[in-house]
Order: structure tokens, then C-alpha cells, then sequence
């Protein structure tokens, strides 16, 4: 029996809610593209695509600056409301960092010492994570570099990562006046053992691609640099298992003269990403041959797990935070953001205690005492 005598609206509807108006532009800035599922054959399907979200600051190693928060925020939402995209890929320009975290420029120039309007700034950026974790498309991190802080958070977020080999994972709060409660202390758990997440949490440690693919924080991690025709594993990294001092050793960084001729390959090394693309390739060929409701609310159900305490802590995380920039993260950000003047990113910490353990007020005697000085 037909249904046409059933009465139905024409048309499609539009159910984004931005424009262009985050997206490209000079500035450092998010790009948006749609690329077509390519087939195992390398054949393109006609009229059903992946969308790229990229940030675009390699300069400052790919940080989100207040205008690339919104951009991330639209291409979410634009790629969620799509109904030709299978996909979101969640990327970044360069070979050298995916995201370093928030903008410290911006933080030191403009948020430090202004709790109300970085409040504000955290209002977009828990916005940011909702926007990952509430797109009704499977989400792909494809980490091409440093993952670092925020960075780090916003990747967790995503539902699977494929890393190039010579990308690093890591917080920076502790070291730099803030908490990683922009998720890592969330989601953090999830993937690795409570004593685990509790060190990368609060080290500051960077954790190779290799160990992070061993602990199970991304899916896969490939080799990106050329030596001549051949694909060459990342050579600072350690990936063969061997006893050193009585240490199992694996996914570990090499050190002494290891370490430095490693560096120097990479200087000059040549990097050809195709086996990555391939990897996210194969994924979305995955996807595409898959009910695409009983995917996502698949996704769903195992991103709840997540979504559960990223919801019961991110608005008390946003007071402190925001609280936090007229303390510690002032100097943070301030240290780090001086460091070609003083030769050092971090304050002095042997002195902040001191002071803070004499009861010393919280004053610019007090940052001065504990800020570097400039180079002569």
C-alpha cells in the first residue's frame, strides 16, 4: 500500500546554526573542508564525504586562540548537521604539533589577572568539548604532531586517534599554572590505570606515540618519516622491547648520543603522511559500511562513560579555572610567555614556596620575587 496520500512538507531543511564566519580567514584560524569516502580501490563514493576540521596556527604550534574555539565549535556543529558526511577527521597543519592547548600568548596578554573573561573563555571551551562529544558523526583524531594540554583534552574527546609516530602526548598544568581540567582528569582514567592517568596528570611528563598505542590511548600509531623510497620508525623513540638496568623498555625516548642523532634526522627527515591517510581511509570505509543509526548511538553509549563526569565537573572546573588566572596561572602563563626574554619558561618554584610557607602575601613583591628576570 502506497503512502503518498500522507500529507509531507518538500524540501530539505538547514539545521546549522553558523555561517562561514569562524571558519578560514587569515588569522590563525579553523579550516572546513568535505573530502570524498574513498573506496579500497581508490575509488571515490559518489556524493557521501569525511569533513575536516583543521586547526591552522602552525606557528604557534597549532594553540587554539578565542576565534579558533568558536571555528571548532561550528565546523562540529556543521559537520553534525550534514547529511552527506560519514565522518569527522579532527586535525591540524604541520608536521611539528595537532594542538599545544589554549593560546599562552592570549592567556598571559589578555585572560591573566581577568578571572571574569576567562571565565567567559571557558564557557566556549567546555562548549568546544560538548561539540566533539555531542556530533552525531563518529570523530577521528589524526594527530600529526604534539598533543600536548589542551590539545590533549580536545583529542580525548574524539572517539578513536591514528598518531604519527613522532607525535608526543602530555599535560602541562602543574608545570604552568593550571590543572588539565579541561578533560584529561575526566577522561584520563578512562584509558589508562588510576596510577597511570594520576602520573600523566601531574608530571608534566611527554609520552611517546608508541607507549601511548601500548597503554591504549590512541588506536594505531605509523611511521611518517622518509629515508629515501623507505618508511623509517621515529628514531627517538625506543621500539623494541630489551631489558636496560633491569627495566623492561618500550615506547620510551632514547638518551645520550641516540637522542641527539635522533633529532638531528628529524631536523632534516622528510615526511610523508600517506600511510596515516590511509589508516583514517581505512577507518571510514569501516564507518561507511555500517547502519549509520546503529553507529552513532553505538558511539553514543560508550561515550556517555565520558560524557558522565566531563558533565558532573566541568562548570565547578570553570569557576576555578577562571579563579586560578589571578593566581598561579597568571604566573604560568606569564613565565612562559617571556621565556626569550628570561631563558626560562617556568617561575622559580624552590623561591614560591618559600614565600608562600613565610605566609607572604600574593603581591607583585611576591611575582617578581618568583617571575625571571630579564636576560642581559
Amino acid at each position: 500500500m502506497s503512502l503518498d496520500w500522507l500529507p509531507r512538507e518538500g524540501g530539505l531543511k538547514d539545521h546549522d546554526l553558523w555561517g562561514d564566519e569562524f571558519i578560514g580567514g587569515e588569522a590563525p584560524t579553523v579550516q572546513y573542508e568535505l573530502k570524498p569516502i574513498i573506496n579500497p580501490k581508490g575509488e571515490t563514493v559518489e556524493d557521501l564525504f569525511s569533513a575536516w576540521i583543521t586547526l591552522d596556527n602552525p606557528r604557534q604550534f597549532n594553540s587554539y586562540t578565542t576565534g579558533m574555539v568558536k571555528g571548532v565549535i561550528s565546523g562540529f556543529h556543521r559537520a553534525s548537521m550534514d547529511r552527506r558526511v560519514v565522518a569527522v577527521i579532527f586535525t591540524a597543519v604541520g608536521n611539528r604539533a595537532f594542538c599545544t592547548g589554549g593560546n599562552t600568548k592570549e592567556y598571559a596578554e589578555y585572560y591573566s589577572n581577568r578571572p571574569t573573561e576567562y571565565g567567559l573563555y571557558m564557557d566556549l571551551f567546555n562548549a568546544m568539548v560538548d561539540a566533539i562529544l555531542n556530533c552525531k558523526k563518529p570523530v577521528i583524531c589524526r594527530v600529526n604532531g604534539m598533543r600536548v594540554a589542551g590539545g590533549q583534552e580536545i583529542g580525548m574527546a574524539c572517539d578513536l586517534a591514528v598518531a604519527a609516530d613522532t607525535a608526543i602526548f602530555g599535560q602541562a598544568g602543574p608545570r604552568h599554572g593550571s590543572a588539565p581540567d579541561g578533560g584529561s582528569t575526566d577522561f584520563l582514567p578512562w584509558f589508562l590505570t588510576i596510577e597511570q592517568a594520576m602520573w600523566n596528570c601531574i608530571s608534566c611528563e611527554m609520552w611517546s606515540a608508541h607507549k601511548m598505542q601500548r597503554m591504549g590511548l590512541i588506536t594505531k600509531a605509523l611511521p611518517v618519516l622518509k629515508d629515501g623510497d623507505s618508511f623509517v620508525r621515529n628514531p627517538f623513540v625506543i621500539t623494541d622491547r630489551y631489558v636496560e638496568d633491569g627495566e623492561v623498555v618500550y615506547g620510551e625516548f632514547e638518551r645520550g648520543d641516540k637522542a641527539r642523532a635522533a633529532k638531528d634526522f628529524l631536523k632534516s627527515a622528510e615526511y610523508d603522511f600517506s600511510r596515516l591517510d590511509a589508516e583514517v581511509n581505512k577507518l571510514l570505509w569501516t564507518f561507511t559500511n555500517l547502519f549509520p543509526g546503529c553507529l552513532i548511538k553505538s558511539i553514543d553509549g560508550i561515550r556517555m562513560k565520558k560524557k558522565f563526569f566531563w558533565d558532573q565537573t566541568k562548570l565547578a572546573n570553570r569557576h576555578w579555572l577562571a579563579a586560578n588566572m589571578s593566581t598561579e596561572a597568571f604566573l604560568g602563563f606569564h613565565a612562559f610567555n617571556t621565556k626569550k626574554i628570561t631563558g626560562q619558561d617556568t617561575i622559580d618554584f624552590i623561591k614560591y614556596r618559600q614565600l608562600q610557607a613565610e605566609g607572604h602575601p600574593f603581591d607583585d613583591e611576591f611575582m617578581e620575587a618568583v617571575l625571571g628576570k630579564p636576560q642581559e
